[in-house]
């Protein structure tokens, strides 16, 4: 399957949306719209000659300084036909993208995680909060321009006591 192959299908499925293929070396990858998100997901999901199924995993990129920022990667697999695609959208730093959740369930800790370590709001979730992170965490670690000597000090961490490392 190629990206080509993809979005022809898509393109009268979802009308108005606008693909564009991306250059990878292991399996068909698309830019999607991140206003035409759900409507994308739900007909590669539903669609029987694409039929994905499964949502593998989302992460995301920073490509700081760029414009808009961030890159929400999403890797679908169709386990009847056998084949993966990679969506991309491109999203800023203060932009929402939709949550997928209510078509792929899986995606509730995905979605949570790409939260807690680049700050990426995903409208809709039903429980976007920290995974990772301490709740009181006020950064996002994995973003560029995080500061890399960079730490946040909790009023409330209690010392570790000797007595408990002893053997």
């Amino acid at each position: 399957m190629t990206p080509a192959s993809v979005i022809d299908t898509l393109a009268p499925l979802v009308p108005g949306a606008s693909y564009q293929p991306a250059e990878s070396v292991d399996f068909a990858t698309i830019y999607v719209p991140a206003d035409q998100l759900l409507a994308t997901c739900q007909a590669l999901r539903d669609t029987p000659s694409l039929r994905f199924n499964v949502l593998v995993e989302v992460t995301c990129a920073d490509f700081f300084p760029r414009d808009p920022r961030f890159e929400v990667v999403y890797h679908l697999l169709s386990i009847p036909n056998r084949v993966r695609l990679r969506l991309k959208v491109r999203t800023g730093a203060t932009q929402a993208i939709p949550t997928v959740q209510g078509i792929w369930p899986s995606a509730g800790w995905l979605e949570r995680e790409v939260w807690d370590m680049f700050g990426i709001r995903f409208v809709g979730h039903p429980d976007l909060r920290r995974l990772m992170m301490p709740e009181e965490f006020t950064a996002h670690p994995l973003r560029k321009d995080y500061p890399l000597r960079g730490y946040q000090i909790f009023p409330d961490t209690q010392p570790i006591h000797s007595e408990l490392l002893k053997d």
